[in-house]
């Protein structure tokens, strides 16, 4: 399911007025297929569970990289987020936040692409966490944390007036994003309805009737 989702998300990115530029040609979901398959591929059993690569070079032809230069930071982050997907959907440890990388070598024709993985341990950064109703700690990692009503949500609300998928929060490098799912009812910071908001520690984040503090060292 996570990775059907991947692959609209990519296949939705050349639709409308990229259409035609992509038409015959390399496709954003190939290279999105391709770089699951490496993480399946390069995963390795460790101490801490099986770890999967979350560092990513891809190499295009320059003529495939000219075409996407329009999109192509919006690629880089559809494949970012497909990849942490991914990683969680296998449940996959990673040693950081899935890192992408997309260049050009002389070498590649047309439709030809290079994707090498490899495993990027991150180093010591700001740590951020939620504390729970019931005074428990979630760590943020290099995943994105869910909050709503489904039982698949790391953070799950048994709340009628809380969406199915309510709310998310990322890891920016050392800051921490937290995004609105287009909820039907919002979500709040300190009282204030937000769409997109950058936490800082005490920001209490209210969704339905529940309040959670978000805490960063």
């Amino acid at each position: 399911m996570a990775l059907e989702r991947f692959e609209h998300r990519l296949e939705r990115l050349v639709e409308g007025a990229f259409a035609k530029a992509f038409r015959g040609e390399l496709q954003p979901v190939e290279l999105g297929r391709k770089l699951t398959r490496e993480m399946d591929l390069h995963r390795t059993v460790a101490a801490q569970g099986l770890v999967a690569p979350n560092a990513f070079s891809i190499l295009l032809s320059r003529e495939d990289f000219e075409r996407i230069s329009e999109i192509g930071d919006s690629v880089a982050q559809a494949l970012v987020d497909g990849a942490s997907e991914h990683a969680k959907s296998e449940r996959y440890v990673l040693l950081g936040p899935v890192e992408i990388e997309i260049g050009w070598s002389e070498p590649l024709t047309r439709s030809q692409f290079t994707i090498v993985a490899k495993f990027h341990e991150r180093e010591a950064a700001v740590s951020g966490g939620l504390i729970l109703p019931d005074g428990s700690r979630l760590a943020i990692e290099g995943e994105p944390v869910t909050i709503g009503r489904l039982a698949e949500c790391d953070v799950t609300i048994d709340d009628a007036n809380v969406s199915r998928r309510h709310a998310e929060i990322r890891r920016a490098g050392d800051a921490f994003m937290l995004y609105d799912l287009r909820s039907t009812n919002g979500t709040r910071v300190n009282g204030i309805p937000i769409h997109e908001h950058r936490l800082n520690t005490g920001d209490v984040v209210t969704i339905g009737m529940t309040s959670i503090r978000f805490e960063s060292n």
